[in-house]
């Protein structure tokens, strides 16, 4: 069955998304915006004590569940410190370099108000120090934020309600051009979201009739390397993760049509899952190429490390300059929701992976010299 991805809803739902800040720990508001439209959609979102989100759409059997899964939640930073000058020492929130943060424009969620303000390098007047500004080592010590407030000390800082440990979330930037291209901080894995949402809508739209049941995943500690660890039920026997693919030198991702990862720094993807994915882009006319991330780790690591015994795969649209100022092509979003719907609607190929345990009778094969 051929599903049809609406991709104007695709781009409506990830501009949505990208205007919700959710760096890991403060994501309680995209997972309501997220819930609210799983329901609009038809499906029940079922909530953790933390926020994950779990939306079960039915098919013809439970045992040997599917389960898609995204993240939520993005990268950020924490306040370290309060300096003497009233600005703040940050740590991040996530791997990412501070390379990138100088020059962010962030919102700063204080323990009693919100503030905006901009991180900067700690020599950042080019007029006062000259060349001294590009000898600066880059790292988080060498960065902090200027507070759009009236402080220069570490105690007017205080008085605004500001404390070690609060929130920092850095602004999106987002630029969506007539051309496909959309230029974003957080695309990561927000685009994600927004393929699942549109599978879903797609499959929803149809009518379409799936095999198992189809457990919708979004999580909210990825970027941590919490993940699925502790979302993925005893019924589901193969994972599916979105998440972006790294388009750069010495990699075979793109920002157009599909990027198949083959493994990342944990190891393989289960070969019969991810053969699977190939032949549904052959059989559907998704383009697609395959890749192997060096430092890089998914949903799909924290489940199986959490120790749920499940065939994992991870599909990826391709982005430029990742855990950065990222761009991405419409194409590759639109891709990945075509190809995650045909999985959902894809026949059962292992039928013994209903089956927790059970005998050799019926177990894979693997080709051989």
């Amino acid at each position: 069955m051929h599903v049809t991805i609406d991709e104007a809803y695709l781009l409506e739902q990830l501009k949505a998304l990208l205007a919700i800040d959710s760096p890991t720990g403060y994501t309680d508001e995209v997972v309501l915006h997220c819930s609210r439209e799983l329901e609009r959609l038809g499906l029940r979102p079922e909530l953790t004590r933390r926020g994950a989100i779990r939306a079960v759409r039915q098919g013809s059997r439970r045992a040997g569940a599917r389960a898609i899964v995204s993240h939520v939640d993005t990268l950020g930073a924490q306040v370290k410190a309060i300096k003497e000058n009233g600005r703040l020492e940050l740590v991040p929130i996530g791997h990412w370099s501070a390379r990138f943060a100088e020059g962010a424009r962030v919102t700063i969620y204080g323990t009693q108000g919100i503030h905006r303000g901009t991180i900067l390098p700690l020599k950042a007047s080019g007029h006062t120090f000259n060349d001294e500004v590009d000898a600066l080592p880059v790292g988080w010590p060498y960065v902090e934020v200027r507070i759009d407030a009236i402080t220069r000390t570490a105690e007017q800082t205080l008085k605004l309600g500001i404390e070690v440990g609060d929130i920092v979330a850095i602004d999106t930037g987002w630029e969506f051009l007539d051309n496909g291209f959309i230029n974003s901080r957080h695309l990561d894995d927000k685009a994600g979201v927004a393929i699942s949402l549109a599978a879903i809508e797609a499959l929803e739209r149809a009518g379409a009739h799936t095999p198992v049941d189809t457990h919708w995943l979004f999580t909210i500690a990825e970027e941590v390397g919490v993940g699925a660890s502790s979302i993925v039920t005893a019924d589901i026997a193969s994972m599916l993760t979105i998440d972006n693919g790294t388009t750069a030198p010495g990699q075979n991702s793109s920002e157009f049509g599909v990027t198949i990862a083959m493994a990342d720094q944990t190891g393989p993807f289960d070969f019969h899952l991810t053969r699977k994915l190939v032949e549904l882009c052959k059989e559907n006319d998704i383009s697609y190429q395959k890749d192997v991330f060096r430092y890089y780790r998914s949903d799909s690591a924290s489940a199986l490390e959490a120790g749920h015994d499940i065939r994992t795969a991870l599909v990826t649209f391709g982005v430029d300059a990742s855990h950065g100022y990222e761009r991405i092509h419409k194409h590759a979003l639109t891709s990945v929701a075509q190809l995650v719907a045909a999985f959902a609607v894809s026949q059962v190929k292992i039928g013994r992976d209903a089956n927790e345990i059970s005998g050799p009778e019926g177990f894979t094969h693997l080709p051989q010299r």
